[in-house]
């Protein structure tokens, strides 16, 4: 066979193989399941097209889409120091009861107030940028184009509470917005845009993903509770929120329209895996937990190994 011919054969296979599309949701420290989950897939032999990723999802997918193996993945989760990473805590300030530097307030470490930038929250998040960052770079995944899966992340815009997925630009600080849980870290703007944690609209973005030309999903929901779906109600607070720009917010608040798209999108996988993970929560962060997490999220997915061998068949016919 020719080179020519050659190319053409696996053009063409490439253009009729079903595209795999992964789904990762956000749930703070439980994210440790998607590693192991991510481990079966790998033994499974499949290869992924895309990945969509929410919150903690956008960490595990942004780093999955530049290279990085669940083995290695493994790794970084039980090794990370995430109680500092996640604060921003100084440990050099971590014996000090109260201290103030360049404008900023610690206790014990930990930022609880930055004069300098007064807008809801109270963490940054910087540290977890810069590590994301870091991390990226040694894999040349910095920006969206250069990583080697294309990856998207979800975030939501502050004031009016609308889906804003994020495709180009810094991955890190895409990753930051995706993860900036209202209240506790502080808005990334974005193009003009305040941002903050997707988990708010879409925690479990699998119609992003076949929108980026999925055709078989696998979703990893981290959520432990279903949750009915709320009809939209008029309230004077959504006209009081209006009148200082938040009416999106209190909008979201009475119907919750992520719950529908939630609800939504589970139908919508093909291979749907929610790992037990009743004991834990999404502070549960610590070597232990996130050692028994990963084990969970790995058990979680070899039952699915029928669906996940049929999935294998399908992109190799």
């Amino acid at each position: 066979m020719t080179l020519v011919s050659l190319t053409f054969v696996l053009t063409c296979f490439s253009q009729q193989r079903p595209k795999i599309g992964l789904v990762l949701g956000g749930g703070g420290a439980k994210g440790a399941a998607e590693v192991g989950a991510l481990k079966v897939i790998e033994r499974a032999g499949l290869h992924v097209d895309y990945i969509a990723g929410t919150s903690i999802g956008a960490i595990v997918g942004s780093l999955y889409a530049a290279g990085y193996t669940a083995t290695e993945l493994d790794s970084m989760f039980c090794q990370q120091e995430w109680l500092s990473l996640l604060t921003d805590r100084r440990m050099d300030l971590s014996g000090e009861p109260y201290k103030q530097v360049n404008g900023v307030t610690y206790i014990f470490g930990f930022p609880v107030h930055d004069q300098d930038a007064p807008s809801w929250g109270v963490l940054r998040g910087g540290s977890v940028e810069q590590a994301v960052d870091s991390m990226l770079s040694l894999r040349n995944g910095v920006e969206f184009e250069t990583l080697k899966i294309p990856f998207r992340c979800v975030a939501a815009e502050l004031k009016t509470a609308q889906e804003v997925v994020l495709k180009d630009g810094a991955v890190p600080q895409a990753v930051r917005a995706s993860m900036a849980i209202p209240g506790l870290f502080k808005a990334v703007v974005i193009n003009g845009q305040p941002l903050i944690d997707g988990g708010m609209m879409n925690n479990l973005p699998v119609d992003v993903v076949r929108d980026m030309g999925a055709d078989i999903v696998i979703a990893i929901d981290l959520q432990q509770a279903r949750h009915k779906t709320r009809e939209k109600s008029s309230s004077p607070l959504v006209d009081l929120a209006g009148m200082i720009g938040l009416g999106g917010v209190a909008d979201w608040v009475l119907s919750r329209p992520d719950i529908r798209k939630y609800n939504d999108n589970i139908k919508a996988a093909d291979v749907y895996v929610n790992p037990p993970l009743p004991d834990y929560e999404a502070s549960s962060f610590g070597n232990a937990s996130m050692r028994r997490m990963i084990d969970i999220g790995e058990e979680a997915m070899q039952k699915q190994w029928d669906k996940l061998m049929e999935i294998k068949r399908k992109t190799q016919q």
